[in-house]
């Protein structure tokens, strides 16, 4: 098969683009340019997408010896991801881009440029398993990264390869060394990374204009204090409150719901956090119609798993939790797993 390894300058991508070429295939590296400012979006482990890492990529494909060039995907990736992300904080959702950026971006934009071009996979360094077209996860549970790849349609999994799904991180380090690949002891990005400082809230400040609201107490629905902004919270937020007072048990209050319009933001005590239900919209599905029990599901790229049932809709999933969660806020995705295959995904539009 021709193969185009999506290369991003870390040891993860390199490695699953020698494995790709190990195999047999005619392989040829392209790294994304998703910045219009590349010196901008590293902050050593923080961040990805900059000069340094595209030539880290380069290197890499240098020693494989396979053909490189570079994609500009600055103003795709603006529109798709950035832009999405930040109107999602404006109406007090929770989103989570790189789950976007896989759906929209390197299974979209760059998986419909390639087949154009008459390849017939794309190659990632996700940690996932494909087997016979189904999703599932990776061998090592620490470093899994099917959830981030659960929206992904059976269409662009068919064009997918993912050659370290049976490998734990530790023997991906170990085989780049022995390649003599330069990333091989590079520090793998963290966060959000397009905002490589960390500073979600300052990003979020710079583009979205303030508009001051109230904090509430949820069991009294006494004002607490003021806001300059609901970008500012997510639901589970602890700290950064700007409360000057504790509950009248001394207990910590947290952000239970965050209500765009009337800018009102309800804080209470943790356990109001728990949630039993999930209503969601934008499914996509791959496993039977109608209803499945005994799954489990899961709401963030690391934790928040619990046993569920699912009723299938066309418009989305309808989700009873076998166990609650806590710290569930629409705008998340919501991944269901029979074992370790993906069933499929939906976006929680609200929770009970």
């Amino acid at each position: 098969m021709r193969v185009l390894a999506a290369m991003s300058g870390g040891v993860d991508s390199a490695v699953a683009a020698a494995r790709a070429k190990d195999a047999g295939h005619d392989v040829v590296g392209v790294h994304l340019a998703l910045s219009a400012k590349p010196a901008t979006m590293r902050e050593g482990a923080r961040g990805c997408c900059s000069v340094e890492d595209s030539r880290d990529a380069r290197r890499c494909a240098d020693v494989l010896d396979i053909p490189f060039y570079v994609w500009d995907m600055a103003e795709r990736f603006r529109e798709d991801v950035v832009e999405p992300f930040v109107a999602e904080y404006a109406a007090g959702r929770t989103p989570n881009p790189c789950l976007r950026c896989n759906e929209k971006i390197k299974f979209t934009a760059v998986l419909d440029r390639a087949t154009a071009l008459g390849f017939d996979a794309v190659a990632t360094g996700h940690y996932a398993r494909l087997t016979d077209g189904v999703l599932r996860r990776a061998a090592d549970p620490e470093k899994d990264q099917s959830y981030v790849l659960g929206v992904l349609t059976a269409d662009q999994l068919a064009h997918a390869m993912f050659p370290l799904g049976d490998s734990p991180k530790s023997e991906v380090r170990a085989e780049a060394a022995r390649r003599g690949l330069v990333v091989a002891e590079k520090p793998d990005s963290h966060d959000i990374c397009f905002i490589p400082s960390g500073d979600t809230r300052g990003f979020l400040s710079s583009r979205i204009d303030e508009a001051p609201g109230d904090l509430v107490d949820a069991v009294s629905g006494a004002v607490l204090g003021s806001h300059g902004g609901v970008q500012n919270f997510t639901v589970g937020q602890r700290h950064g409150l700007g409360l000057d007072r504790p509950a009248p048990d001394g207990r910590p209050r947290y952000v239970l719901g965050i209500e765009p319009v009337s800018r009102q933001v309800q804080v209470g005590p943790v356990e109001s956090l728990d949630v039993v239900a999930l209503s969601t919209e934008a499914p996509v599905w791959h496993g039977p119609r109608g209803s499945v029990s005994d799954v489990t599901v899961q709401v963030r790229a690391h934790g928040g798993v619990a046993p569920a049932s699912v009723e299938i809709r066309d418009d989305g999933l309808s989700v009873t939790l076998g166990a609650p969660l806590r710290g569930v806020a629409p705008g998340q995705a919501v991944v269901v797993y029979e074992g370790d295959r993906v069933l499929g995904s939906a976006t929680i539009s609200a929770t009970s």
